[in-house]
């Protein structure tokens, strides 16, 4: 990926200012698949990690609340350091964080310890969500406002593309190198010897990542000062959670953190829900190639909730799409073989436009503190960390993953309230 040497410049009047620097964009989508990519790998190394460690389902979900807790504490602080240093040495300082997050796998091989794998998924998601922090108001400014919203549903679908493609790939190089000893079988040294081993299929994965990290953020690095116009407007963190006292926001961001917790939670559970006796019955790499589909789900959803979203009103779709993951999630516990499997992997297509349809319609009537209450909504995503964590524990409480479900199921109960409370217009913020 090469960008064009040269000067960007805010162009336009009035509210449709924006940078003209076309040639961007590419760099932008490319930061969607990176990022969505990497989030939706943690669906495979869930399994790799259970089996290794020997974990229950509430340990191996300590993947996902390391990974999200990153955003309820990085959050903020990358928003202030983005404003600081600017979009293009933001994302290279994104880019960096993530590629000693991928580096720091290496000792956590070696060491054969749980402990250093989560700590190196927290300084890896921490890039995650400085790069995050600068792609979406970044892809707004890259042109009109007008045609904003098409160019934001275009990028989510590389960041869809991205969760498609990296899980298909990591579950043949990973769980693909699982033995056929266990670590249960074994104990002191062999058992050391033997994670380290198993191990070294996640830290050849990564190290891959690594590279091709430095070779984006060298790239970025030369293109620093491409934005000559970018400026950006201080805020105050504390005024910024003032937002929450307003109905429809606070609705909304508690919406967020359901939302992105309910998919997580599902999508780290496909591989040990379609290993189990009366689903599929099948080994781990065989079942993690049903992945992409759960995640694929969602990128051809986004393109059908496009059109339809703009022609029915966003809080019925929302509201409706909530209760068919809700109806999906039911016929699988209930159910047995491929109707228990597929039903589950449907649950992406439902899915596809809650994120943005929710964003959309708990921001409505902001105005000015649009940005602010971007940045609260950020902070929500925390909830992939607590959902699944709380998914896990349940089916080790109940000794059944299948019921966990319950918990997702009624996330998108509230979802659906949310969905068709927002039906009605709301007062615009003084």
């Amino acid at each position: 990926m090469a960008l064009a040497p040269g000067s960007a410049a805010q162009t336009g009047a009035g509210d449709d200012q924006h940078i003209d620097a076309p040639e961007l964009r590419a760099f932008v989508l490319a930061l969607f698949f990176i990022f969505g990519g990497i989030t939706s790998l943690n669906d495979v190394i869930i399994p790799k990690l259970k089996e290794l460690f020997t974990l229950n389902y509430t340990q191996a979900m300590l993947v996902q609340f390391c990974f999200f807790t990153a955003y309820a504490v990085i959050g903020i602080p990358g928003a202030q350091l983005v404003k600081k240093i600017g979009y293009m040495r933001g994302a290279v300082a994104g880019l960096l964080t993530m590629m000693v997050g991928c580096l720091m796998f290496i000792p956590a091989s070696q060491s054969a310890a749980y402990p250093l794998f989560l700590l190196a998924l927290f300084v890896l998601a921490s890039g995650v969500v400085i790069v995050q922090v600068v792609t979406n108001p970044l892809i707004s400014l890259l042109g009109p406002a007008r045609t904003a919203p098409s160019r934001l549903t275009f990028a989510q679908a590389f960041n869809s593309l991205g969760t498609v493609i990296f899980p298909k790939v990591g579950a043949v190089i990973i769980l693909g190198s699982l033995a056929t000893v266990t670590a249960a079988q074994l104990s002191g040294a062999e058992l050391d010897a033997y994670r380290v081993r198993e191990t070294q299929a996640v830290v050849n994965t990564y190290l891959g990542l690594a590279a091709a990290l430095a070779l984006v953020a060298g790239v970025v690095w030369l293109n620093r000062n491409r934005l000559k116009g970018e400026s950006h407007e201080a805020s105050s963190v504390r005024g910024s959670f003032d937002l929450l006292r307003r109905a429809r926001f606070g609705f909304g961001a508690l919406c967020i953190f359901l939302y992105v917790g309910a998919e997580v939670a599902i999508g780290s559970l496909i591989v040990n829900y379609m290993q189990q006796a009366h689903v599929l019955g099948v080994d781990s790499e065989t079942a993690g190639s049903y992945i992409p589909w759960y995640w694929g789900g969602a990128l051809v959803g986004r393109f059908i909730g496009s059109a339809v979203l703009a022609r029915i009103t966003p809080g019925k779709v929302l509201a409706g799409c909530s209760a068919a993951a809700i109806a999906l999630i039911l016929v699988s516990i209930s159910s047995t073989g491929t109707v228990a499997a597929w039903s589950l992997l449907a649950i992406g297509l439902a899915n596809s436009i809650m994120f943005p349809t929710i964003f959309t319609l708990a921001c409505e009537g902001l105005g000015r503190r649009a940005a602010d209450g971007s940045g609260i909504i950020n902070v929500a995503i925390f909830g992939g960390a607590v959902i699944p964590l709380m998914t896990g524990g349940l089916a080790d409480l109940t000794g059944n993953l299948t019921l966990s479900l319950l918990l997702p199921a009624l996330c998108y109960g509230v979802i659906a309230a949310f969905g068709w409370y927002a039906v009605r217009p709301v007062a615009p913020l003084d």
